[in-house]
């Protein structure tokens, strides 16, 4: 007995897929008939367009890229910046307000003993030897005194505590250290002087030698 007929027997498969693939649909055109050269002429056209359009979304977002970058960085120096110039203007503040308050101190001191030596020296000033009398020589001789030994106190005081009242250092190169002098001093000695300088050094041990000697002489003549 024959089987019944089946209509999928005589349909292609592979067929009617590629006629339902968009691909194959859009170069046909939507029909059965190959595209035709306008027709892939437009499809490259619209390829290349979106191409164009790729590339310039590309550059668009490396452009992006480029500029967030930038940002992240100028925000790392922002930060990095600000904290480095934190720690140095405090630290910075701190110094200059110590060495400000130290410098106000010193200021004040320094008036301080300017005007305690401008007194002396007005009261130094004020002494008049050309108006003393023979009846009160004695009493403005020892008020005199006074004001002078209350001024050279006033000085004595100011030197130690204000080193610039001393004057400059002198010069290293202008003196020689001590040894360096003495030994100058002994190249420009001649012989002979040298010969007594040694002498005057030495005598008390040459004597005492020639003690024992003579006592040694002695006691060997005695023996005899």
């Amino acid at each position: 007995m024959a089987s019944e007929f089946d209509e999928t027997d005589f349909v292609d498969g592979d067929f009617q897929a590629a006629r339902k693939s968009p691909v194959t649909a859009a170069l046909s055109g939507g029909s059965g008939r190959p595209p035709t050269r306008e027709e892939l002429d437009a499809r490259v056209s619209e390829t290349q367009q979106r191409l164009v359009e790729l590339k310039r979304a590309q550059e668009e977002l490396e452009r992006e890229r480029t500029a967030l970058e930038e940002a992240r960085r100028r925000r790392t120096e922002f930060q990095t910046g600000r904290e480095e110039m934190l720690q140095n203007l405090t630290r910075g503040v701190g110094f200059l307000e110590e060495s400000e308050f130290n410098a106000r101190r010193d200021a004040e001191q320094m008036a301080k003993t300017l005007g305690e030596l401008r007194e002396a020296l007005t009261k130094v000033q004020g002494i008049h030897e050309e108006t003393w009398t023979q009846e009160n020589y004695k009493v403005e001789l020892t008020r005199a005194l006074t004001v002078i030994d209350s001024a050279r106190m006033e000085w004595n005081a100011a030197r130690l505590k204000w080193a610039l009242l001393n004057g400059p250092p002198p010069p290293e190169e202008n003196g020689l250290p001590a040894e360096k002098a003495a030994n100058a001093s002994l190249e420009s000695l001649g012989f002979l002087q040298l010969c007594k300088l040694g002498l005057a050094f030495t005598w008390p041990l040459t004597l005492v030698t020639l003690a024992s000697l003579g006592v040694l002489i002695f006691y060997l003549i005695a023996r005899k």
